[in-house]
């Protein structure tokens, strides 16, 4: 099992950007891939982003891809997600998730972190 650790959140105002950060440690070389959700009182659990720790690859939910970028650091086991242009609707809990598959499915991911609130103010 993965341990993941989400940092970066907090309050920001309309337009202004965050990075998350999420630190991962324990049986990571079986999950290859690393992704970003978020979720909101009451809705399921939204895919944002995803990255390969082995090749260059990466997967976007189409409305967020021109805002958002995924990123990753191998020699930490760092992932990151910039986030530019935030919204109000950008407000939620965003979590980081590790998996095997290049998905959009959250239950395709099999350990999460506690997760990080992102709070965007109009």
């Amino acid at each position: 099992q993965a341990q993941l650790v989400e940092s970066g959140g907090g309050l920001v105002q309309a337009g202004g950007s965050l990075r998350l950060s999420c630190a991962a440690s324990g049986r990571t070389f079986s999950r290859d891939v690393m992704g970003w959700f978020r979720q909101t009182p009451g809705k399921e659990r939204e895919f944002v982003a995803a990255i390969r720790w082995s090749v260059s690859s990466t997967l976007y939910a189409d409305s967020m891809k021109d805002r958002f970028t995924i990123s990753r650091n191998n020699a930490k086991n760092m992932v990151y997600l910039q986030m530019n242009s935030l919204k109000p609707e950008d407000t939620a809990v965003y979590y980081c998730a590790a998996g095997s598959m290049m998905t959009m499915t959250p239950r395709q991911f099999v350990d999460w972190g506690q997760g990080t609130q992102v709070t965007v103010s109009s």
